[in-house]
This record gives C-alpha cells, structure tokens and sequence, in this order.
C-alpha cells in the first residue's frame, strides 16, 4: 500500500515520543530542519538520563515536555496545545535481559504506552497524516534457517539444554537474512513479543482511521550520543569502556555470534526519511547496515583502536539472545530511498572518537 504527496518539506507538526533519548536526539536536527514544530514527550528515566535533564544533544528548537506515555494525563495535556501530522513513536523499554526480569515494566510501556498514545489522539479529534515506529529485528526471534537441502524452517527458541552443552547452532542448518515480507516473526524474547505487540496494535488501529504507519524493525543500533550507564543496552559501548581500560573483551558462545551493527547516523536518516517520504508501505521493513559482522569482529576492532589485549572466548550465554541476526534492507532502499552510508570499521572510530571525548567517562 503506498501513498504519495506533492510537498518536498512536509512542515506541519511533529510528535515524537521517547523523543530525548539516542534515537531521538540524533534526529532532533533533521525535524527541525524539516518540520515547523518539533514536540518532544519523554520521562528522562533515570536509566538512560543519570541527571534528569535535557539532553544537551536534543536541537534547542525542539519543544520538550517531561512526562509518562503510559499515562492518559500525559496525553490530555500534550493534545490540548499539540495537533500532529506525524508522530514518531520511539519510547520503549529495550533491554533484551532486563525484559526477562521485568516483564510487566516492559509490556507496560511498550504496549500499554502505544495504545496510550493512540487512545489520546483519538479521544482529542487529532489523528496524525502518519505514524512511525521504531521497532525491533527482536521480533523475529530466531529467524528463518535453512537446512542442508536448502528448505527453509523456523528452529524456535534455544533452550537451556543445548546451550549448556555448547551447541550454539542449529546441526545442518544455516541463518538467512530477516526480511518483514518473508521471514515470520517469532520472538524469543520478553522484549520482542513486546515490540510485535505494539506492532500489531498500532496496525489494527491505523488501518481502521487510514492513518499511515512506517514501521522500522532496527537492527543492533549504536553510535555517539548512546547512553554510557545503560547495564542493559549498548553492547559497543560496553566494549570501548573494557578495552579502554586495558581489558580482554570477554565474548559470549564462541565469538561467532552474527549482528547487524547500524550506526546511529544512519538509523536518523531511516527514520527521518520514514517521517518525510512521499511513499511508503504499510507493511514493516528492516533497517541494518546490510551486512552482518560476528561479536568477535567487532571486538578486534574495538581492541585494536584501544592497543588492548585481544579478545577472549567465555563460552557463557544470555537467554533470550539469538544467534545471529541481520537484515536484508532492500524494501527501505526502494520505498524511502533509504541507504546506510557507514560499514562497521566507520562506526567504531567515530564511537570510540567520541567516548574518548566524554569526560569523566570510567573504564568499564
């Protein structure tokens, strides 16, 4: 399904929730620039925000309100001064293991603060030309494989048993990229169920009031501007602390663990484009680098940049995490246009440029 406008600047207003935080930041200038009204919804949680104050890389212009999505309150007084055109919904609680331990925190917000936000614009007479979401490759869960005779089949959720006795891949079997239009999501974790609930709501209900949606499924997103205290966000960052401080970066399962590392500046440009494009599609599309790179590769890069001891197997694991994941991005270069422009050894130096600028930053 597509649309289309005239408009090469779209103008108008745009509300953009969770709109203080990594994602939102680093596209506050590009609102601005595009948009005459940038209206920002965020509750500065303490575990992203250690001081609770404005973000210093949020644009000036942008016009930002502290409060709870999850709340109708919220809603009645933002809507009250605010009629958006598109909404970018970016507010969610994304730790994969922390979802584990915090079910209900993370369903609440995800889910809860979805259908919030869009009981409050309906309520208020005020649906937007657009919504778009910043979803998750967490979705997909384990993904599609395929067999030694080239079928494909869903293997579902590793379990405790194999896992503890090393068997990191599925025997005879290999992954294939995620593709919304092929591969069946199917999460295995807290986090992605949360995320493919929000999908799935907002779909229901933007269909119903023919309300555009863009929704993103994002790869493994990292970059300058990411949070440096978040325990449970930010693997790159999380390295670059380690090596800095003179240490072998511990590697989980055997290494070979395959992502699909974005950098942030091309995830502003997908969802930016997302917001301004003059077509889009209702149905998902993925956003990644379109390539993958093991956890090892990433880390011998990290180390290298660092002079840090080479990294070093643990053999340990994570429930809920994947084995390997990575888009294929086909459908965003060909509905929005959309190209990432930074391959892996690009995005580690300007990471590691900037956390070397922070100050007070300690060794991990």
């Amino acid at each position: 399904m597509t649309s289309s406008s005239t408009s090469a600047r779209p103008g108008g207003t745009v509300l953009v929730t969770g709109g203080a935080g990594f994602i939102g930041c680093a596209i506050s200038d590009a609102l601005v620039s595009e948009f005459d009204r940038v209206v920002v919804v965020d509750n500065l949680h303490p575990q992203i925000h250690a001081t609770g104050q404005r973000p210093e890389q949020l644009n000036p212009a942008a016009e930002l309100v502290v409060a709870d999505v999850t709340e109708a309150k919220t809603w009645d007084t933002v809507l009250q001064d605010v009629t958006p055109d598109v909404v970018i919904h970016l507010a969610a609680e994304t730790g994969t293991g922390q979802s584990l331990e915090e079910s209900t925190r993370h369903a609440h917000v995800n889910v809860v603060g979805t259908s919030q936000l869009l009981d409050g614009l309906n309520r208020h007479g005020k649906l937007p030309r657009r919504i778009v979401l910043s979803s998750s490759r967490a979705v997909y869960g384990e993904g599609a494989w395929k067999d030694a005779h080239g079928r494909v089949f869903y293997p579902g959720q590793r379990t405790s048993e194999t896992l503890d006795k090393a068997q990191w891949d599925f025997p005879d079997a290999s992954p294939v990229a995620m593709k919304a239009s092929e591969t069946f999501p199917a999460p295995v974790s807290v986090y992605g169920a949360t995320k493919l609930a929000q999908e799935n709501v907002l779909q229901a209900w933007a269909k119903s009031y023919g309300v555009e949606t863009v929704i993103l499924r994002l790869q493994n997103v990292y970059g300058p501007g990411q949070s440096l205290i978040n325990p449970y966000t930010g693997i790159m960052s999380l390295f670059c602390r380690m090596a800095m401080g003179g240490k072998s970066i511990p590697l989980y399962e055997d290494g070979e663990v395959r992502r699909d590392f974005i950098l942030i500046d091309d995830v502003a440009s997908a969802i930016v484009a997302g917001a301004v494009s003059p077509t889009v599609q209702a149905e998902p599309m993925d956003i990644g680098s379109g390539e993958f790179q093991t956890i090892g590769t990433a880390a011998k890069l990290i180390a290298e940049h660092y002079k840090a001891p080479a990294s070093h197997v643990t053999g340990q694991y994570r429930q809920g995490d994947v084995r390997h994941a990575w888009a294929d991005i086909t459908a965003a270069e060909k509905v929005l246009g959309w190209t990432p422009k930074y391959n892996l050894a690009q995005g580690i130096e300007r990471l590691a440029t900037w956390i070397d600028a922070q100050p007070d930053v300690k060794p991990a």
